[in-house]
């Protein structure tokens, strides 16, 4: 990532961080970090995963697109890369993303925040996608709905896949 993405990441996390009364050490703690890691990523100088990025949104408890809302080019590493397209504001919150995934990669995803949901369209190429315990062949223009608060992967073969990926998640309780 680049040094104006890394700055925008770093000032979303401390801001979210901060507004939920979260030392960086326990924030670090939860999120199986160094402090000093993430310490670096707040100030725009580490460069954490993917990964990384999504333990630190079920930490916060706030949607991926949270802390990466203000980055205008694709995330990526290890032949995948996301890119945010649009968040929903509604209640329950959507948030919908592209996604492109190298021939022959795994990209194995560790459990969202609770009652996420992943909806995904391929969009081109071949695609196993879902929960761990449930993978589907994607088909072009079909989608496969699956619990995201639980292990996922994507899986390609000998060609490029992209797809759109729409993340829901829980429905919050609204105080009045």
């Amino acid at each position: 990532m680049n040094k104006p993405i890394l700055g925008s990441l770093g000032r979303n996390i401390q801001t979210l961080r901060m507004a939920k009364g979260l030392s960086l050490s326990q924030l670090a703690q939860d999120a199986g970090l160094a402090k000093s890691n993430l310490s670096r990523i707040e100030q725009g100088e580490g460069n954490p995963t993917l990964e990384t990025i999504w333990r630190l949104a079920v930490q916060l408890n706030v949607p991926f697109g949270d802390l990466v809302a203000s980055v205008e080019s694709p995330l990526g590493e290890n032949g995948v890369q996301v890119r945010l397209i649009d968040q929903g504001d509604g209640n329950p919150r959507v948030d919908v993303y592209w996604m492109s995934c190298a021939p022959n990669t795994i990209k194995q995803s560790e459990p969202h925040i609770a009652g996420t949901t992943e909806t995904v369209t391929l969009i081109s190429g071949k695609l196993l996608a879902g929960e761990n315990s449930d993978l589907r062949y994607l088909d072009i223009g079909k989608a496969h709905t699956f619990a995201a608060d639980v292990p996922h992967r994507y899986q390609t073969d000998d060609s490029w896949a992209t797809l759109m990926m729409i993340i829901t998640y829980a429905k919050q309780d609204v105080l009045l």
